[in-house]
């Protein structure tokens, strides 16, 4: 008995460190090496072992603390009322006992719920005074948290002044967080770039709100929905969150009232199943009661309200083997290690690789070659090894891991620059990073040129016909046709690809086709560092030619629209580079667009109409809809407010969307009646 209790005591003492680990890594560096559900059944075992050993009990346990410490970058500022964490559960028969523990608490069960998706970013509390966003302070430990106003104001999606009737003093809380598509593309521009890319759109935002540089937060693709009024009262959770709607802010859609339990159900089991289909992360649903004064006769325990619960999904995690670490050039000359995997299914699809990310995560993790590995899918996309099996390990089969020296396309020697984690290869003429940039420049967002995919752009660089996008338009039929190559796939089998007659025509219109793009098109395919599509078609608006844009100096630049100092340091370093002005000349010269030319409206029907498109639609995609608006003169708008005039609205429009446009009386018109109105 004495020596299991001394086993109790060490283990007490053992996860009060880890945790208190594992909570520093979570809230203050983003970067949690255990999943939620971990973490959340070693806080119970933790909770359990101080009963026991209340004597034990360290003051600043993790049991005791909301959330992590507080970073020293911001001014520090007291909540009004304490952001609380959520209880939460993995087990729907505990939502009933939930449920239950409420009737027998206030004796009956005249109440609602609220069932609301649990956004994976980061909470944060707005303040607005007079209407204005005075001060935006993160969770922190729940009683102090960081004043990040300035990277909060940056967020496209949320408006800095109120709309309609609203009083002057106004607490709002909700989720900062990234879409999806946003977070790969941010990933895949840092990839090309060379920087290290991130784990997860979750910690991406965590780690962009707390950056120094507002000009960089304004670079990331965040967003938020704001989900709780805190004051003034309401007289139901759902009344606060139409108030926050009609004021003009982003509350989401898909917020639900429930009746009761099995209604409550309902939602939980949907959305466990379709929760795929969303264009953000959710890891569970949050639960709260709806009605305040109930709220108010619950109560809170020392850590949780009463009156709210988080029902999380479990994180679906497989277990493979690690056959071989490969590697893969970027077209910056990045060098970015793969685990190619025995094939394993996960969440409903075979995976065969995953990432690696840098030789650092390698080395802190201990990863080796034929390892067992853990592996989850950030996001539930992209997949990613999270531990190792280390247990299972042959030490004789699997030798500590040395990330190469070389190059591994051209046997150059690899740089590992200062302050950074990605080694590169600094070879221009290495043929991945040739590769990489000629389909960088004629991708769909680009030139767009048809019939060059990747398998053409490997042969005719292996042969030697290209070594820059530039010699596309010297290409001609005669050099393009018969020519062949045999291609080892990855399961080991060959593949013959040649290019015959019809296959070279389609080539060669698609490269004559690419002449017509428009200037911002081609400025964005040169693969100039930080220039997106956005930022490309602000510089070609702006300096309307590319010799114009060449002798731009850095204010000149910095002047531009959305342009901050270090797009303009790169823009102007790309045009300072004598190779590139000889790559321009080339490119003017076989006839392509480097001349801005404002497109023209089809016609003027919507003139100045302040237009949302909102819901999912039959016959035309959300985007297609979009550019139809603009083109007949339309403005839009990414929410709705008292100065919309119109809303062209699809299936599954929210019910807040739905009730905010009855009350200011705006017109809902269906995709139809939209094309009816403009053919009319």
């Amino acid at each position: 008995a004495i020596i299991m209790s001394l086993k109790l005591h060490e283990e007490l003492r053992s996860l009060t460190k880890e945790l208190k680990e594992h909570n520093y890594r979570y809230y203050i560096l983003a970067d949690p090496i255990i999943s939620d559900q971990k973490f959340d059944l070693m806080l119970k075992r933790l909770e359990y072992l101080e009963a026991q050993f209340p004597q034990l009990k360290d003051p600043n346990s993790p049991t005791e603390k909301v959330g992590g410490g507080i970073t020293k970058k911001f001014q520090t500022i007291a909540h009004e009322s304490p952001m609380l964490s959520l209880g939460n559960t993995y087990s729907k028969s505990e939502l009933v006992d939930f449920d239950n523990r409420i009737q027998k608490m206030i004796g009956h069960s005249n109440y609602t719920y609220v069932a609301e998706l649990k956004f994976d970013g980061l909470a944060i509390s707005l303040h607005y005074r007079n209407g204005r966003l005075d001060k935006a302070i993160t969770r922190g430990d729940g009683q102090v948290g960081d004043d990040v106003t300035k990277n909060v104001q940056t967020i496209k999606s949320l408006n800095h002044s109120l709309e309609g009737d609203f009083p002057s003093k106004i607490e709002i809380r909700g989720e900062i967080f990234m879409h999806k598509m946003a977070f790969e593309r941010l990933n895949l521009q840092r990839e090309g770039k060379g920087q290290n890319t991130f784990a997860n759109p979750r910690n991406c935002a965590a780690g962009t709100i707390k950056m120094q540089d507002s000009s960089e937060v304004a670079q990331r693709p965040l967003d938020i929905f704001l989900y709780h009024l805190v004051s003034p009262n309401a007289s139901s959770h759902w009344e606060g969150l139409n108030r926050i709607s009609a004021w003009g802010l982003k509350t989401s859609e898909y917020a639900k009232r429930c009746n009761d339990i099995n209604e409550l159900m309902d939602f939980v089991n949907y959305w466990e199943n379709e929760k795929q289909k969303l264009s953000f992360d959710i890891d569970g649903i949050v639960i709260k009661v709806n009605e305040i004064e109930i709220q108010k006769q619950l109560g809170y325990t020392s850590k949780f309200p009463r009156w709210a619960i988080s029902y999380k999904f479990a994180t679906e995690q497989v277990t493979t083997r690690l056959k071989k670490i490969t590697y893969q050039v970027g077209r910056t000359g990045a060098v970015t290690p793969v685990a190619n995997l025995e094939v394993v299914n996960l969440l409903g699809t075979n995976v065969k690789r995953a990432s690696l990310h840098n030789e650092d995560f390698i080395s802190k993790m201990d990863i080796r070659e034929n390892d067992v590995v853990k592996i989850e899918k950030g996001g539930e996309i992209i997949p990613k090894v999270v531990g190792v099996v280390v247990e299972k390990r042959s030490y004789q089969d699997s030798p500590p891991f040395h990330f190469i020296s070389k190059c591994p396309a051209c046997f150059s020697t690899l740089v590992k620059r200062d302050g950074e984690a990605i080694h590169y290869c600094e070879n221009s003429s290495c043929p991945p990073q040739i590769k990489g940039r000629i389909a960088h420049f004629a991708s769909r967002k680009a030139l767009d040129i048809e019939g060059l995919g990747s398998e053409t752009i490997e042969l005719l660089v292996d042969k030697k016909l290209l070594f820059h996008f530039k010699d596309l338009y010297q290409l001609s039929y005669d050099q393009l046709f018969d020519v062949s190559k045999i291609i080892v796939n990855p399961d080991g089998t060959e593949k013959k690809i040649s290019l015959k007659e019809k296959s070279v025509n389609n080539l060669l219109m698609g490269i004559e086709k690419s002449k017509e793009k428009p200037f911002e098109k081609v400025l964005f395919g040169l693969g100039i560092r930080y220039v997106g599509e956005t930022v490309a078609k602000k510089l070609a608006k702006k300096f309307k030619s590319w010799e114009s844009l060449s002798n731009a100096t850095r204010e000149d630049l910095e002047q531009t629209e959305e342009i901050g100092t270090k797009i303009a340091e790169s823009v102007f370093a790309y045009f300072s580079n004598q190779f590139n002005i000889e790559v321009l000349n080339d490119l003017q010269n076989a006839g392509l667009n480097l001349v801005f030319f404002e497109e023209a409206k089809v016609s003027r029907i919507l003139e100045n109409q302040k237009i949302v498109v909102s819901g999912v639609f039959s016959h035309f995609s959300r985007k297609d809809i979009q550019q139809t608006i603009e083109n007949h003169g339309g403005i839009l708008q990414g929410s709705i407010s008292s100065k919309t005039n119109l809303i062209v609205g699809g299936e599954n429009m929210g019910p807040a969307k739905l009730a905010k446009a009855k009350k200011l009386n705006i017109k809902i018109i269906s995709e139809k009646e939209l094309i009816n109105m403009l053919d009319g």
